[in-house]
């Protein structure tokens, strides 16, 4: 059966299912039939559509993966975010249909209505297991999977995607999140993803746990690689024909911030500009004359605050000398032929991380930081600065999760022949 196949006998698909719980060789022919049909625009045109639900949804990063602008054939029908600003992004994009609010609240309102969907996606928020976060002990936030899986019992999906930092795979809440998933008849796997290995410019690495009720979820997730990291030996045998635990055929070379930015000129001014994307988040700061120097001074792709203290200590602050290791892309610059760090909130602040631009003397802006994380420009983001650098921070990167979308449309479509 192929994705052109769309009649068979009820019994020849029962029969076919147990077939394809033995043949991991179709499995992933058909896996890179469904990622090349989506390249080729085949899915999102298709008439059967499956229906979604996006909890904790930010600003959309994820739902905008498994979306047509992505050419995937999933329509969001319900989504929640506790953040305002998050909200009005998501409904400017995806529909009005986006709850602001508590989680807990809403689901312990009685006039809550979660409607029926086939799949639902979303990131309980990762403060609490974050190694960023210094009193992750004991952090209630660690606890936001329980109304997630409660929206899972109550929508009827038959799958489920949940993302967090990798830091939650075999913490002790992973074995609570696999164990009540269970209970309630889900199959379940867990990888950790690097986005790079997609094709998006940047190595963020995000924690995925996927739930399946109707097959198990380890035949067909992690999604194989399309992008390979070139500096570790280059094309591989693997990527003559599809491997089970490797790449797709045709697989190409990591996304790079050339490839991402190199074509935007000058920002321009500091605020918000009223113009058409790219531009109207391509804006700059008003940096100190310290800050300048400081740029100045690591003017190579690749430099830190490392080569700072060697090659002008009288501009290096007091606490960075004090901290000897650690933190090596702090005040760093990008590389042009290399995709980027992870982007966090603060990408605008290049003590925070290595966000300074490859060759310009600056941090990158708002629309850099977008496209790094893969939002197409024409994505709407809604608020001021700081909110919308927190929703592009905040945010998976659509690009990885369309690919993580092509294994729940292929495990959909199994189980609707």
């Amino acid at each position: 059966m192929t994705l052109r196949d769309e009649t068979r006998p009820r019994e020849g698909r029962r029969k076919l299912k147990y077939e394809i719980k033995k043949d991991s060789a179709w499995l992933v022919r058909e896996e890179q039939r469904v990622y090349e049909a989506r390249g080729n625009g085949i899915l999102g045109r298709k008439r059967k559509r499956f229906r979604l639900i996006d909890v904790f949804a930010g600003a959309g990063g994820m739902t905008l993966g498994f979306s047509k602008m992505f050419a995937h054939a999933f329509d969001s029908v319900w989504a929640n975010d506790f953040d305002d600003a998050c909200v009005r992004t998501y409904r400017k994009n995806f529909g009005d249909h986006c709850v602001s609010g508590d989680i807990v609240d809403i689901l312990n309102d009685p006039a809550t209505q979660i409607p029926p969907a086939d799949v639902v996606i979303g990131g309980p928020p990762c403060q609490g297991f974050s190694l960023l976060n210094k009193n992750r002990e004991g952090d209630p936030r660690k606890q936001l999977w329980r109304p997630f899986l409660d929206v899972v019992e109550r929508s009827g999906a038959q799958v489920f995607v949940m993302e967090n930092v990798p830091q939650l795979l075999g913490s002790f809440e992973h074995g609570e999140i696999i164990g009540t998933a269970e209970t309630i008849g889900f199959k379940c796997w867990s990888e950790v993803l690097c986005a790079a290995d997609y094709g998006v410019p940047q190595t963020r690495r995000r924690a995925f746990i996927v739930g399946c009720k109707f097959f198990d979820p380890s035949e067909v997730f992690p999604p194989r690689k399309t992008h390979f990291d070139p500096r570790k030996g280059g094309v591989q045998i693997s990527f003559l024909q599809a491997d089970r635990n490797g790449y797709l055929p045709g697989a190409v070379k990591w996304r790079t911030v050339h490839d991402a930015i190199a074509d935007l000129p000058q920002p321009k001014g500091t605020e918000i500009r009223d113009e058409d994307p790219p531009f109207d988040l391509h804006f700059g700061r008003s940096p100190t004359p310290m800050s300048i120097a400081r740029y100045k001074a690591i003017p190579e792709e690749g430099m830190n605050r490392f080569d700072l203290q060697k090659r002008a200590l009288e501009l290096v602050p007091g606490c960075w000398i004090r901290k000897k290791s650690g933190g090596t892309d702090l005040f760093g610059r990008l590389w042009w032929d290399r995709p980027a760090f992870t982007i966090r909130t603060e990408f605008f602040k290049p003590e925070k991380g290595r966000y300074l631009h490859p060759n310009q003397h600056r941090p990158i802006t708002h629309r850099e930081a977008a496209r790094l994380q893969s939002f197409p420009d024409e994505f709407i983001f809604t608020g001021s600065k700081i909110q919308i650098a927190r929703q592009i921070g905040n945010a998976v990167p659509p690009g990885l999760a369309a690919r993580v979308a092509d294994v729940v449309y292929l495990l959909l479509t199994m189980n609707d022949r």
